[in-house]
């Protein structure tokens, strides 16, 4: 939102009124399973992570710093010692879909805890190939990885890179959502209410705001009120939720200048803006691979590329504070939108949940790619526990609902600037459509194939 704030009083509001929540929010997961009526229960064991903390009406708040130190405390002591040879950098780790199911049912029948290992699919960061092996009756996904550890936020990271690491759980989700609706999208969006865009609007026209203060900050923050959370195509309960949420209010952040961005070249959108202009900029975070190839055969499939893009677009409010939507950004908000993509990768590292995000569009398009191209009937390999929620049980977190408002200003002249908007919307189905056949896929496949029948992951 763009307010002009000239001569100590409102002259006009160029751009209409939407700040968003500011709350440092990272997802992150304690690896567990726990046995009982025949069901393992895959996931996190904490509701506060990283920063937050979501109580039992969903509302999300910024967890104590004490909170974060006692997680990172229970996830060191929890821990068991990890393989040596796990802890390893391996360009291209491979993961038997097929074998890692054997060893969760088998540590179920021996009642005991599914290993962390598991949990964190042998320490895979990416998906680079998804690779189908009728002749093992096995899906085998292969990707950078190393070995783990705790941040001081309670991020399970590599040890070596610090890049996030992938997590069964968010697997499990993304296969059991895209078969339950295929060619549905995983997406979240945090919005006002259009109640509190219709007080805004009038509290900017009556001339209440006679200067920028501290008061009228928050006249600004109590006319808009709580902001709503929606998450769709996968459960909101669920890690690759939390996930979302965390990843779209740390872009905010960064765009609204509440935090300062760990990539010195990457600046806010409030310093790329000027007061020119008649939209509400809304930023999003997309799926964008460099290119999705397979083999002739539909045997070998290679993702290349970042994963993940920013987008664009503007927002209109009516006086009533009815939304309506553009195709088109203005252009400060566009170059906002190209430098987080330029920067993503590098973003990733400096803060987690990107990484994470990464790694859950790759997941989501592992399972659109199972479920439209029939992998797993092609393979002979059912993944019925993988599928099925009465046998493998993911973890439950309290459903993030609404979120405070916060807003950011920036001086720019005699101008005052409020800002933004935002959101994740992953349709990686439609992605399969735009894939190019690559012959030499093939032979990649027979290089990297199983060989220790013992072994459900290998370098």
């Amino acid at each position: 939102m763009f307010v002009d704030w000239q001569r100590r009083t409102v002259r006009r509001v160029i751009l209409p009124a939407l700040v968003l929540a500011a709350c440092a929010f990272y997802a992150s997961s304690t690896a567990f399973a726990q046995a009982g009526g025949g069901t393992t229960v895959i996931g996190v064991s904490q509701n506060a992570v990283g920063g937050v903390s979501i109580n039992a009406d969903g509302v999300l708040k910024n967890a104590s710093i004490d909170a974060q130190r006692q997680l990172e405390r229970m996830r060191r002591d929890a821990r068991h010692a990890i393989d040596s040879d796990i802890q390893a950098i391996s360009p291209l780790r491979k993961v038997s879909l097929r074998r890692l199911e054997q060893q969760i049912v088998r540590a179920v029948q021996q009642g005991k805890p599914v290993d962390e290992s598991l949990q964190l699919l042998a320490g895979l960061q990416r998906i680079r190939y998804v690779l189908v092996y009728p002749e093992h009756q096995d899906i085998v996904l292969v990707g950078p990885a190393e070995g783990w550890q705790t941040d001081p936020q309670g991020n399970i990271v590599g040890r070596h890179s610090g890049r996030a690491v992938l997590k069964l759980d968010d697997l499990i989700v993304a296969l059991r959502s895209t078969v339950a609706a295929p060619g549905t999208s995983f997406e979240c969006s945090i919005d006002p209410t259009q109640e509190g865009m219709q007080r805004l609007q009038r509290l900017l026209r009556s001339g209440q705001l006679k200067r920028m203060s501290p008061q009228a900050v928050d006249a600004i923050q109590q006319a808009l009120g709580p902001q709503m959370i929606r998450v769709g195509g996968v459960p909101e309960t669920s890690h690759f939720a939390q996930v979302m949420v965390a990843a779209d209010y740390r872009m905010k952040r960064l765009a609204m200048n509440l935090d300062r961005s760990p990539v010195p070249s990457m600046r806010s959108y409030l310093h790329l803006a000027s007061t020119r202009g008649s939209m509400t900029p809304r930023w999003w975070l997309a799926p964008n691979y460099d290119s999705i190839s397979k083999d002739p055969a539909g045997m070998a499939w290679e993702f290349s590329g970042q994963g993940i893009r920013a987008m664009a677009e503007e927002d209109f409010f009516s006086p009533d504070g009815k939304r309506r939507r553009s195709t088109q950004a203005n252009p400060a908000a566009q170059r906002w939108a190209d430098q987080m993509t330029q920067h993503y990768d590098a973003l990733a590292l400096a803060v987690p949940v990107f990484g994470e995000l990464q790694g859950c569009v790759d997941l989501a398009l592992v399972a659109s790619l199972i479920v439209k191209e029939q992998l797993a009937q092609k393979a002979h390999c059912p993944l019925s526990h993988l599928l099925d929620a009465e046998k493998l049980t993911v973890s439950r977190w309290p459903a993030p609902r609404r979120v405070d408002t916060q807003a950011s200003v920036m001086k720019k002249g005699r101008h005052w600037l409020i800002s933004a908007s935002g959101g994740v919307q992953m349709n990686t189905w439609g992605l399969i459509d735009q894939v190019r056949e690559k012959p030499a896929l093939a032979k990649i496949r027979e290089q990297l194939g199983p060989t220790d029948p013992n072994r459900w992951w290998w370098d």
